[in-house]
């Protein structure tokens, strides 16, 4: 493969993680080159499992992964998570109101809460444990517990938690998209999440590297409406920078307490 081609492979995949869909016509204007051409890069692509052409152009392909349960993912970028926890933590000010979002990520953040004399609601068994052992002033709210995460869920949270609001919101989300948004597998997480959401005066996602450039079931919110906490820099960064605010977790502040 010479390099024009490469180039405009990229390009088209690039476009794709844009906006989900291109079209041959925009492409063979955008290099000045024929339809053949075009055709020929949409199938190489679709051969290598890129995308899916369809008339006048091409989808992207996107993989809803099934949700791991929380003990798979403990085992899953605990560096990571520890400092993308680390740097969430001094988002928070002596004072606050704040809702933790169950999760292996919001869990790492937990320890750098302590002393901080807040007040803390959370749908995790594991997080509220967490953060009585911490003498952390905590509510945890009530509802069925979802057996692979810990998490709470359902219609009792949701009744429970429109009764708080909070300075703060700490999210874990599975999917990070530039199309689709903030998005998880299970649709009455999606629910709480939403509404813990909406409760906040802000609201941080904590996301590693392996939630970039990803769609799952369930929408959460927009990317505009949330600040993402991570310890990855995703090349299509400037794209993601139009829409929100990242900050960026590294080992600096992982070795400099």
């Amino acid at each position: 493969m010479d390099m024009l081609t490469e180039e405009r492979h990229a390009y088209i995949l690039n476009l794709l993680q844009q906006d989900g869909i291109v079209k041959s016509q925009n492409l063979m204007h955008q290099f000045s080159c024929s339809e053949s051409t075009i055709r020929r890069d949409l199938a190489q692509l679709e051969d290598a499992g890129e995308l899916r052409r369809i008339h006048g152009g091409a989808k992207r392909i996107y993989q809803l992964d099934e949700e791991l349960t929380a003990s798979e993912k403990s085992f899953k970028s605990i560096q990571e998570k520890e400092m993308i926890g680390k740097l969430a933590a001094s988002l928070i000010d002596v004072n606050d109101f704040i809702f933790v979002d169950a999760g292996t990520t919001t869990l790492a953040m937990i320890p750098y809460l302590k002393d901080k004399n807040i007040i803390v609601v959370t749908n995790g068994i594991g997080h509220a444990s967490l953060l009585a052992d911490q003498h952390i002033q905590t509510f945890l709210v009530g509802g069925k517990i979802k057996h692979s995460t810990k998490a709470i869920i359902g219609a009792n949270s949701l009744h429970e938690l429109k009764n708080y609001r909070f300075n703060k919101t700490l999210l874990g989300m599975n999917g990070i998209d530039l199309a689709f948004g903030c998005t998880t597998p299970d649709p009455e997480e999606a629910a709480l999440k939403k509404l813990a959401h909406q409760q906040a005066a802000a609201t941080f996602l904590l996301a590693d590297q392996t939630k970039w450039n990803k769609v799952t079931f369930a929408k959460v919110c927009e990317l505009e409406e949330v600040s993402i906490v991570t310890d990855y820099i995703p090349s299509n960064l400037q794209h993601y920078r139009e829409k929100t605010t990242i900050l960026e977790a590294n080992d600096d502040l992982h070795n400099n307490p």
